[in-house]
C-alpha cells in the first residue's frame, strides 16, 4: 500500500469557547433532571428537586466534533455541567467506562471548578479537583464522572478515540461509584465519602 492508497480526511478548524460552545460541532446532546433517576445516592432529594424544578431542567450538555469512525480518529468536545445540590451531593454526570475499556480520555477544565471522580473495576478510587488550566489524563480501565463543586457551570474540553464507545450501565449495576462527592465546611468545600449503596464491580461489568 502506498501513501496515495490511504484515505485522508481534511483538517478541521474548530472554535471552542470558555462557555463550552463549539463552532463546527457535529453533535449535541443534553441530559435533563428527569433523565437522572437512580444516578444520585440521595434519591429522595432528587425526587424533591424534580417536583420543585421540573423534569425538563437542564443538568448538563455535551457538544462534540467527530470527523470519521475509523481507527485512529478522535472525538473532541465540551461538557457543560450546571451547578446543583441533591442533599449533600453535588451535581454530577452519569459517568461511564468506555465500551472498549482500554481507551483513555483527556479532560481539560475551561471554566468553573469541579472534580473528576474515578474508579477501577478492582476497587481503586480517586477524586481529582480541576480548575481552569488544569487537565486530567484518564487512562484506559478507569470509570469516570464529572462533579460540579462550584457555583457556576463546570466546563471541560475532552478528547478520546472515536471507537471507544460508552458503557453507562456499569455504574448503575454497582449502585453508583465507590465514592460520593459531598459538601462540607472545609476551605475546599467538598470531600469524598464512601457510597453506602455501592456493591462493587466485577468482570461482568465489562458488558456494554
Amino acid at each position: 500500500m502506498t501513501g496515495s492508497d490511504i484515505a485522508v480526511d481534511q483538517p478541521v478548524l474548530l472554535e471552542i469557547f470558555p462557555t463550552g460552545a463549539i463552532v463546527g460541532a457535529t453533535r449535541r446532546y443534553e441530559k435533563h433532571l428527569g433523565d437522572m433517576q437512580d444516578v444520585y445516592a440521595d434519591n429522595e432529594s432528587w425526587v424533591a428537586q424534580v417536583d420543585a424544578l421540573g423534569a425538563d431542567l437542564l443538568v448538563y450538555s455535551v457538544d462534540e466534533h467527530k470527523y470519521q469512525d475509523g481507527p485512529g480518529a478522535l472525538i473532541v468536545g465540551t461538557s457543560k455541567l450546571l451547578p446543583g445540590r441533591y442533599g449533600d451531593e453535588f451535581s454530577i454526570t452519569r459517568g461511564h467506562l468506555h465500551a472498549k475499556a482500554n481507551r483513555a480520555e483527556l479532560y481539560y477544565c475551561l471554566s468553573g471548578r469541579g472534580v473528576m471522580l474515578l474508579d477501577t473495576l478492582d476497587g481503586q478510587s480517586k477524586a481529582i479537583e480541576l480548575t481552569p488550566g488544569q487537565a486530567v489524563n484518564v487512562p484506559g480501565g478507569w470509570l469516570h464522572r464529572s462533579v460540579n463543586v462550584g457555583d457556576e457551570p463546570f466546563i471541560t474540553l475532552f478528547s478520546y478515540a472515536a471507537d471507544a464507545g460508552q458503557n453507562y450501565a456499569v455504574i448503575s449495576r454497582a449502585g453508583g461509584m465507590k465514592q460520593l462527592i459531598v459538601a462540607d465546611e472545609s476551605e475546599q468545600g467538598w470531600r469524598a465519602v464512601e457510597n453506602p449503596k455501592h456493591t462493587g464491580y466485577d468482570e461482568t461489568d465489562l458488558r456494554s
